[in-house]
């Protein structure tokens, strides 16, 4: 099992939304959190912070539909779920590097854009 997660991990991530969608609003993020390993439900729901029960089911369900993880669930006292990104779900991460590299270079660009859209609306 990798070490526990940084429950600060995303502290300091700019509050706008990734220039590249994958999915929802919790999607990369989820992905990049499993990026070191297997992890259950509440190492998870630590770090997304702002994330209810609700919406990390329903995203980790939709993410397992289309085949970007798998969840493994243990027969065990008290259950155990584990949810692991595949091959498929890996290859996510190669374009979400070049986005966020993207997003370091160009942030502040597309923050006056926005910020000059608004004025002119």
């Amino acid at each position: 099992m990798p070490e526990p997660l940084d429950p600060d991990m995303f502290t300091g991530c700019p509050p706008v939304a990734s220039p590249i969608r994958i999915g929802d609003k919790w999607t990369a993020k989820i992905v990049r959190s499993l990026e070191s390993g297997p992890r259950r439900f509440t190492e998870l729901q630590t770090v997304l912070r702002g994330i209810t029960p609700k919406v990390l089911t329903e995203s980790l369900r939709a993410m397992e539909r289309d085949g970007l993880l798998t969840r493994t669930a243990y027969d065990e006292i008290p259950p155990r779920v584990v949810y692991e990104l595949t091959d498929l779900g890996r290859s996510l991460l190669e374009p979400m590097n070049a986005g966020c590299e993207w997003a370091r270079k160009h942030l502040s660009e597309l923050i006056d854009a926005r910020k000059s859209w608004h004025a002119a609306t």
